[in-house]
């Protein structure tokens, strides 16, 4: 695929530019439970979908119940998946896409946070997908999980997009084209820091 192409994928501003409202809810929905969904910006595309809205390039109330229930409805899906046919999945080698140090990485933060995995989970991405996906392959219990799927995707849907919306009021719906790079790539930084954090500390514990 061409360095152009991955580019865009992961560029939050020329995915909504592209694919509108009804994109941005595949989106969120694809990165909460489906495998192939793990490398997509949800952080940072909630957040600037919130900053298109103070600039009315987006309505904000359909945004916010929108990318809400795609966000838990995409867990319940990863749930349902995991516990239907996620052994066999986990159990394969590894292949381009799907690796099980992801698998371990999404397994350690339930070891260490229990059900609460399903909340912590919605602000690390990888683990943000394959958190449900594991929770169905554990049988955790349907209500625990769809107590902590409901508040987990009111905090991160919600209110990652709020603080977006919020950000472009105070700087001025006017000025927002003037910053919105320089604000992307801040969240952008910000919403890979813990992956990375996870990824060096899995490597250390390796070594170990």
């Amino acid at each position: 695929m061409p360095l152009s192409s991955i580019t865009d994928i992961v560029d939050p501003q020329h995915l909504l530019r592209s694919f509108g409202t009804i994109g941005l809810f595949a989106i969120i929905f694809a990165e909460s439970g489906l495998l192939v969904g793990f490398f997509l910006p949800g952080d940072s595309l909630l957040f600037t979908a919130g900053l298109f809205a103070a600039k009315g390039d987006l309505n904000l109330a359909v945004i916010l119940v929108g990318c809400f229930l795609a966000a838990v409805i995409g867990d319940q899906v990863g749930y349902i998946f995991g516990k239907k046919v996620g052994p066999s999945i986990f159990n394969r080698p590894n292949s381009k896409l799907f690796k099980q140090e992801y698998v371990e990485r999404a397994d350690e933060f339930f070891e260490k946070h229990g059900a609460k995995t399903i909340l912590l989970a919605r602000f690390v991405p990888v683990v943000r997908t394959f958190a449900p996906i594991l929770a169905g392959v554990g049988k955790m219990q349907y209500r625990t999980f769809l107590a902590y799927n409901l508040l987990g995707g009111l905090l991160w849907a919600v209110g990652v997009t709020l603080l977006g919306y919020f950000l472009g009021n105070q700087i001025g719906p006017e000025n927002i084209d003037k910053y919105l790079l320089p604000i992307i790539a801040i969240i952008i930084v910000v919403s890979i820091t813990p992956a990375v954090f996870e990824v060096v500390r899995h490597r250390r514990k390796a070594k170990h």
